[in-house]
């Protein structure tokens, strides 16, 4: 049985997948008989980006576009090799990025 932590963090566009993708891992982490800190919110990452809309009479013209990138982390405490087992075969949807520590 390993000891020590696992960390799992998590990163997506949109904010409701991540949100049930974070659900999904904390329902298989208490199934197995782990220990659940989490899911905390870290600061979202925000990118402005301003265009041209044309290149002449409306050089004032400006479009702003944003892109944002929501973070979750999730600590889970004591697992077991029946968690760390779950965990790699998740099936999480597209569009979330996930980076396990241990």
């Amino acid at each position: 049985m390993p000891k020590g932590r696992i960390r799992v963090r998590l990163k997506a566009y949109d904010a409701r997948v991540i949100d049930s993708c974070c659900q999904q891992i904390l329902d298989t982490a208490i199934r197995t008989g782990a220990k659940v800190v989490g899911p905390i919110p870290l600061p979202t990452d925000r990118s402005l980006y301003v265009v041209n809309k044309g290149p002449f009479i409306d050089k004032d013209a400006r479009d702003h576009f944003e892109m944002r990138v929501h973070k979750r982390l999730i600590d889970i405490m004591s697992p077991t090799d029946k968690t760390m087992d779950s965990l790699s075969h998740l099936e999480l949807p597209a569009g979330v990025d996930i980076e396990i520590r241990m």
